[in-house]
């Protein structure tokens, strides 16, 4: 237990109100009562000293991710990868490196496509290595960081220029922890950070750029079953391409991109004869510049949309996009996806929150109001709750498109959530005679993703089968989170158990819900 944990648990347990000196009672009690034993006072220190190392070793690993990706780009390259490591210990680990590469491909088989490899599946492919030594597995791995962090070079500029991309890049997953599940404050980041490295490492160029999805062509299938729509640009296009479909039958480099999983680069559009020009105002023999179209990949490497940029707007016609420009894009665009992904993810939540409530609903006339937080991230923990449902006891539900936000220091009354929050843990209070119930929604680190703030008026306690019925939705919630949580970080494909949840839409996560219901039910039987 951690110290907000321990303190949370005991508040539980004594009840509000209890007088001081029963609580001086326990406290001595327990002071008095407590032994930790020899072999318990060396376990707990293998087990700080476990976590003190990994710890240690997660930052060593992230600061030599950080320098191999002098461009910001999020990937490593395999090749590249394989070829430093074969050095390793002169060469005579190549035996172990091939079957830690055929183990990666098993567990990750999208690397032997892509040929990439991203934070987690770099530290997982080392860890692959050491397993394959004979030895202390710890020292093999320390060996092995030690040994690229040495070999893997990075020049001043290019850790200036690296640094400066990746402020940049963290500004846009900032912006979506912060956006309250809007998509627009994202796009402003993207599109902030596109045009500031064009200025500060890209010659100063003038460029455009836009973000369209794909989606399913019910209109026109004759078209093509997909097209592209383009959701956000820069200001100055928006007259010309906001809210655009892309066609497969249309003229354009976009779907190709799509169909190679790869950026397609057009130097020169007026010599090429296949790129779509929205604006039709713009002359042609003013149809001059650079084209480039990125992939957008979830983190299975599934192309959802692209990212394009063009430098039509620039007067200096010969402009073209050098290669460290095109792969921090391939940054921006890795960026927007977590980003994207993220606030897919609290929408999906959200679902299944909305889902839940109504299911407990018409167990539970007992509960008087219910209200749904997501836990905003700040500086230095100063996080906010947000507000996002609310639940009467007619079972009306506001689902809030502009969330109020409770803060720490204006909520004093308020402060069994933040309690909650920091604990992880079910809170019990009552405010102004009535009696609430916090319970977190916990993330897959245990860290709280969420709160339902439960109020049941004036009675101390539910009945009975209404407290059972609570517990079965708060736990089938938890599953369906966590399942959400874990499809949305994970490069492996999900497991599916209900025809419906191949839904690819928001409905899905509140089939989740009723999913693991279901299984609960049977396991019941």
């Amino acid at each position: 237990l951690t110290l907000p944990q321990f303190v949370q648990l005991m508040e539980n347990f004594v009840g509000e109100d209890i007088s001081l000196p029963t609580v001086k009672r326990l406290t001595a009690f327990i002071k008095e009562g407590y032994k930790q034993t020899e072999e318990e006072k060396i376990k707990q220190l293998e087990k700080a000293h476990r976590t003190s190392h990994a710890a240690q070793q997660k930052l060593l690993l992230e600061a030599l991710f950080e320098k191999w990706d002098s461009n910001a780009c999020g990937f490593l390259d395999l090749e590249e990868v394989l070829a430093v490591l074969s050095r390793f210990k002169e060469g005579m680990a190549k035996e172990a490196l091939m079957k830690a590469k055929e183990h990666l491909f098993s567990r990750y088989p999208q690397v032997s496509r892509v040929g990439k490899l991203s934070p987690k599946v770099f530290q997982t492919f080392l860890e692959l290595i050491a397993s394959k030594f004979t030895g202390n597995e710890e020292e093999a791995m320390d060996n092995l960081v030690r040994f690229l962090t040495t070999n893997v070079k990075q020049t001043g500029t290019e850790c200036l220029q690296s640094s400066t991309r990746r402020k940049w890049l963290q500004d846009i997953q900032q912006a979506a922890e912060t956006s309250r599940t809007s998509m627009e404050p994202v796009y402003k980041a993207v599109f902030k950070a596109l045009s500031q490295d064009a200025e500060a490492h890209g010659g100063n160029k003038k460029i455009s750029a836009y973000i369209a999805f794909l989606e399913e062509n019910q209109l026109s299938p004759e078209q093509g079953q997909i097209v592209l729509r383009y959701v956000a640009c820069t200001a100055d296009d928006a007259p010309y391409v906001l809210n655009q479909v892309l066609h497969r039958d249309m003229k354009g480099v976009s779907f190709a991109a799509i169909d190679e999983g790869k950026p397609i680069h057009v130097p020169r559009v007026q010599f090429h004869g296949n790129i779509h020009f929205w604006n039709d105002d713009r002359p042609v023999e003013e149809r001059k510049g650079s084209l480039l179209v990125l992939p957008l990949h979830d983190a299975r490497w599934r192309v959802f949309g692209i990212l394009g940029l063009d430098t039509l707007r620039d007067q200096y016609e010969k402009t073209i996009f050098l290669t460290h420009e095109i792969t921090f894009y391939q940054g921006v665009c890795h960026a927007f996806n977590k980003a994207y992904h993220h606030i897919c993810m609290q929408e999906n939540v959200l679902q299944v929150a909305v889902t839940a409530l109504d299911w407990l609903y018409p167990r539970t006339p007992s509960i008087h109001t219910v209200t749904m937080y997501l836990v905003e991230p700040g500086k230095d923990k100063n996080y906010a709750l947000c507000k996002m449902i609310t639940t009467d006891n007619t079972g009306q539900k506001e689902i809030h498109s502009s969330p109020v936000v409770l803060l720490r220091e204006e909520n004093l009354l308020r402060g069994y959530l933040f309690r909650c929050t920091d604990s992880s843990e079910v809170a019990l209070t009552s405010v102004y005679g009535e009696h609430h119930i916090a319970v977190p929604l916990h993330d897959l680190s245990r860290q709280t993703l969420g709160i339902f703030d439960i109020s049941i008026g004036h009675h101390k306690k539910l009945p009975p089968q209404e407290q059972k019925d609570l517990k079965t939705m708060l736990k089938m919630a938890q599953a369906a989170c966590s399942e959400i949580l874990r499809r949305s970080q994970e490069e492996t494909e999900p497991t599916h158990v209900l025809e419906a949840e191949h839904v690819a839409d928001v409905r899905h996560a509140g089939i989740l819900f009723h999913r693991f219901m279901l299984q609960d039910l049977r396991e019941c039987v």
